[in-house]
């Protein structure tokens, strides 16, 4: 059970236009959202840095979806797990990868990019903070220092949002606790079930 219900859509229609996005790309609206929307300027702010920090800039959709399933791996909110093994599906990442994500470094399915952006994904998302030098040595053959803000800023989202909906025990919404247990057949819903 969420500590704070989300509102009703209905009771929204000054985000109309931005829910309509997240219905276009994820197919249902996030309780998250709907829990934020409590305090409509935060709601707002929020999906304001989601639209600039993960669909925009030139590092692939597909790659910061997966640098923010990686965040939310190191930190255990399967709110956000659930997410976004989600969202890399609808980026078009295989079942298979999707699964091998936390064994990027010792897995073939992985390019060097890649697993440059997760290993720092991992270490960045830990408490204390295990990012050092090398990290952003082995992240500067594959990108510029641009695409690096937008790769930290897509841990640093993921940062607020697992802290969020783990605080929150935000409920796991149908769709993407499909795909996650589809991709990741060991993951469950945890304190995010609709039933708990």
């Amino acid at each position: 059970m969420p500590h704070v219900d989300p509102l009703d859509r209905a009771d929204l229609p000054q985000f109309e236009e931005k829910f309509a996005r997240y219905d276009a790309i994820r197919g249902f609206l996030p309780n998250s959202i709907l829990t934020m929307a409590r305090r409509p300027n935060i709601a707002k702010a929020f999906m304001d840095l989601n639209q600039a920090i993960l669909y925009e800039g030139t590092v692939p959709e597909d790659l910061k979806m997966m640098v923010a399933l990686m965040t939310s791996m190191a930190t255990g909110c399967r709110y956000c797990q659930g997410h976004m093994a989600n969202l890399s599906h609808v980026y078009d990442v295989s079942d298979e990868k999707i699964a091998a994500v936390w064994e990027c470094e010792t897995s073939p399915l992985f390019t060097e990019a890649e697993k440059a952006a997760l290993v720092l994904a991992r270490e960045a998302a830990g408490v204390p903070n295990d990012v050092t030098e090398a990290h952003f040595a082995a992240l500067k053959p594959h990108f510029n220092d641009a695409e690096i803000v937008e790769i930290v800023a897509s841990i640093a989202l993921f940062g607020y949002l697992n802290r969020w909906n783990d605080t929150m025990a935000t409920t796991m919404e149908a769709h993407p606790a499909a795909v996650a247990k589809k991709a990741m057949p060991a993951w469950d819903e945890g304190k995010h079930g609709a039933s708990e």
